[in-house]
C-alpha cells in the first residue's frame, strides 16, 4: 500500500439542496481525485459532511418555520442523497451537529487557547434592527474600502482578497433584507491570526507548486492580517467550553472556526466506526501523508490562511510557540485544489437570485455521469466558466454518444455478431501495437493529471485514446473482413483491448458507465464501487440518529493499469451507452430550467 491520502472536501450548507455550481467545485473533482488516486493503490479517507451552523440555517428554519435542527436534518438528507446518486465516494460524510464533532472542535480550541492564540477582545457586532439578530460578516455586503469592490463581504473582499471587518464597509447593507445592520459593542474571542505572520508566511512561501489561482491568491493572505472573530452573539452552534462563556445562551463558536475543523473531527468519527479509534493518525499525524483540500475559491482564505493557523495554534507551532494539543502534531493541507465558479449568463449560481440549475433535477433528467464528464472536461478547473445548454449538449453527445459510446457499441457488436466471444488475434500488424502502446502509454499521462488535479488535461487525454481506436477502426474496416477472419479478428480484438485500457481510464469520471463497459466486455463482479447510505446513530448521544455516506471501496476490481483482456468471454449485444439529447435542448433548456430570453 502507498502513502496514505486524505481527500478533503468542502462541507456544503444543509439551508437547502445543492446547485451543480457547488458540485463542479467540490463533489465531482475531489472523487476524480480520491478514485484514481485508489485505483493506484493508494489509502485513500474522502470526508466531509453537512455545514449545519450559522445564520443561514437559523434564515431558513424562520422561512420554513422549522427548528434549526429539524431545518439541518432535512437538507442533510437531501444533500448527502444528491452526493450518493452523484457516485461521489466518500467514506465518512457526516454532519457537524454531532456530538463527536462538538468535543473535538472544543478540544483543538482549548489547545489553542492554552497556547495563547485566542484572546478575548471587545469589538463592534452588526445586528439586525428588525429581529435583534447578529448578522454575520458574510451576510453584509458593501464597498470595500481598499479598492472600491461594489460587492465585498463583511469579512473580505473577493476582488482584492484583503481581511475586512463589516464596520469598516462603504454602504453596508444585509443580505437577508437588505436593511442597514446596526453596530454594537459586544465581547468576543478572537484567533490572534499577527501571531502567525512569521511561521504561516513561511509555510505559505514554499507552496509554490499550488494551483495558480490559489497561490496568486494567498501571497497577500499575511501582509495585513489582523485578529478574526471566532464567536458569534448565537443560540445554535458549539458551545464555548470556557468558564463565563459556556452558560451563555447567546453565545457560540462561529460556523467557520468548527467547520473547517470538520476535516478532522470527521477522521476521528470514521476512525471510531471503522472499529479502530487511533486509525485517524494514519492521515494527520504520520508527515508522509498526503492532504488535499476542494473547495471553491471562495473559500480559499478559509484553508490556505484560517485552517493552517487553527492547526499551527494547537499544534503550538505558531510564532508564540506552545506546546502540542491532545492530538499530537496535526499534519498541516499539503495541497490547496481550489475551483473557480460555475456561472450562468456570467452570474454565479445562486438560489436567492434564480439562476440555479439544482443537483437532483439535474440527476433525475440526465444522469450522473453526464454531469461528470461535463464538469471534467469543461468546468471551472482555472478560470471561471458559464454553464450553456448548447455546451452541455454538444459535449454528450459528440464526446460521449458519439466518441466513446459508439466505439463501445460498434466494437462489441462486431465481436458479438462474428465471433460471439472475444476473439483471438492471430495475424498482428504494426498499426494494432501502435494503438496499444499508445493506450498504454495513457496510464501515466492521464495519471499525472489527475494525481495533480488537472482533470480537464486527464480526461482529454484519455478521450484522446478513444479518437485514436475510432481512427484505427475506420482505417482498418474490420466488416469488409469476411474473407480473411484471421485479419478481422485481430483488428476486433486490439479494438477491444484498446476499449478495455479506455474504460479503466475513464473510470474516475464516469464511474457508472464504466460498470456497464466492464460488463459489456464480459466481466464480472464489481468494477467500480459507489457510496452507500446508512442510517447510523450519534456514536455519544444514542438517541439522535441521522444518515451518512460510506463505502466499501477495496472491493472494486478496478485498478490503474492496462490489463490483458480475456480471449474467450462470451459477448452479448450491446445497448447504446449513452442517449443522444435533442439538439433543440441546447436552444430551450429543460422546463425546470429554461433559458432566459
Amino acid at each position: 500500500m502507498s502513502a496514505s491520502v486524505l481527500t478533503a472536501v468542502a462541507w456544503p450548507y444543509a439551508n437547502g439542496p445543492r446547485h451543480i455550481g457547488h458540485v463542479s467545485g467540490i463533489g465531482v473533482p475531489s472523487d476524480l481525485f480520491a478514485r484514481y488516486m485508489r485505483m493506484s493503490g493508494h489509502d485513500v479517507l474522502m470526508v466531509s459532511g453537512s455545514d449545519e451552523h450559522g445564520t443561514p440555517i437559523l434564515v431558513q428554519a424562520d422561512k420554513e418555520g422549522l427548528t434549526p435542527q429539524q431545518t439541518a436534518d432535512k437538507y442533510h438528507r437531501v444533500v448527502a442523497e444528491d452526493m450518493r446518486r452523484l457516485g461521489v465516494t466518500y467514506d465518512l460524510y457526516t454532519r457537524t451537529t454531532t456530538r463527536n464533532h462538538y468535543a473535538v472542535v472544543q478540544e483543538l480550541f482549548l489547545a489553542m487557547y492554552r497556547n495563547g492564540y485566542i484572546v478575548p477582545k471587545t469589538t463592534t457586532g452588526a445586528v439586525s434592527p428588525s429581529t435583534g439578530r447578529t448578522l454575520p460578516d458574510r451576510y453584509i455586503e458593501g464597498t470595500c474600502p481598499i479598492c472600491g469592490y461594489d460587492g465585498a463581504r463583511g469579512d473580505q473582499c473577493d476582488n482584492c482578497g484583503n481581511q475586512l471587518d463589516a464596520a469598516d464597509l462603504v454602504n453596508p447593507k444585509s443580505r437577508i433584507n437588505g436593511e442597514t445592520p446596526k453596530f454594537v459593542e459586544t465581547e468576543h474571542l478572537f484567533l490572534d491570526l499577527p501571531a502567525f505572520t512569521d511561521t504561516l508566511g513561511e509555510w505559505l512561501a514554499s507552496k509554490t507548486d499550488w494551483r495558480p489561482n490559489v497561490v496568486n491568491f494567498t501571497k497577500n493572505l499575511v501582509k495585513d492580517m489582523r485578529p478574526r472573530a471566532i464567536s458569534r452573539d448565537l443560540d445554535w452552534g458549539v458551545p464555548i467550553p470556557l468558564d463565563g462563556w459556556r452558560d451563555q445562551a447567546l453565545k457560540r463558536l462561529y460556523v467557520w472556526f468548527d467547520a473547517v475543523i470538520g476535516y478532522f473531527s470527521a477522521s476521528v468519527e470514521w476512525a471510531r466506526r471503522s472499529g479502530d479509534p487511533d486509525a485517524w493518525k494514519r492521515y494527520w499525524n504520520d508527515p508522509a501523508a498526503r492532504i488535499v483540500h476542494f473547495m471553491g475559491k471562495d473559500n480559499i482564505t478559509f484553508h490556505a490562511q484560517i485552517w493552517p493557523a487553527l492547526l499551527m495554534g494547537h499544534n503550538g507551532t505558531g510564532d508564540k510557540g506552545g506546546e502540542p494539543g491532545p492530538y499530537g502534531t496535526l499534519n498541516l493541507p499539503t495541497e490547496i485544489a481550489s475551483s473557480e465558479f460555475l456561472t450562468m449568463s456570467g452570474s454565479k449560481f445562486s438560489t436567492s437570485r434564480g439562476t440555479v440549475i439544482y443537483v437532483g433535477d439535474f440527476l433525475n433528467e440526465f444522469g450522473p455521469d453526464s454531469l461528470r464528464y461535463f464538469i471534467s472536461a469543461a468546468g471551472p478547473e482555472t478560470q471561471d466558466v458559464d454553464f450553456t445548454w448548447d455546451e452541455f449538449v454538444r459535449r454528450i453527445n459528440f464526446e460521449l454518444a458519439n466518441e466513446w459510446g459508439n466505439l463501445v457499441n460498434r466494437s462489441v457488436s462486431m465481436a458479438n455478431k462474428n465471433v460471439g466471444a472475444v476473439p483471438r488475434p492471430t495475424r498482428v500488424e504494426q498499426a494494432d501495437e501502435d494503438l496499444k502502446a499508445l493506450s498504454r502509454k495513457a496510464f501515466d499521462t492521464v495519471g499525472e493529471h489527475l494525481r495533480n488535479s488537472r482533470f480537464r488535461a486527464g480526461v482529454g487525454e484519455a478521450m484522446r485514446v478513444v479518437s485514436a481506436a475510432n481512427k484505427y477502426l475506420s482505417e482498418q474496416e474490420p466488416w469488409k473482413r469476411k474473407d480473411d477472419p484471421e485479419r478481422r479478428d485481430t483488428i476486433l480484438h486490439t479494438t477491444l483491448q484498446v476499449v478495455k485500457d479506455a474504460n479503466t481510464l475513464l473510470t474516475p469520471f464516469l464511474p457508472h458507465s464504466a460498470q456497464k463497459v466492464h460488463e459489456l466486455l464480459g466481466g464480472t463482479g464489481l468494477w467500480a464501487a459507489q457510496p452507500e447510505m446508512h442510517e447510523v446513530k450519534d456514536l455519544d448521544d444514542p438517541t439522535r440518529e441521522y444518515p451518512i455516506l460510506t463505502g466499501d471501496y477495496k472491493a472494486e476490481q478496478a485498478r490503474w493499469e492496462s490489463t490483458p483482456i480475456e480471449v474467450g468471454l462470451p459477448l452479448d449485444k450491446p445497448a447504446p451507452l449513452f442517449a443522444k439529447l435533442d439538439p433543440e435542448l441546447g436552444e430551450t433548456g429543460p422546463e425546470w430550467a429554461p433559458i432566459q430570453k
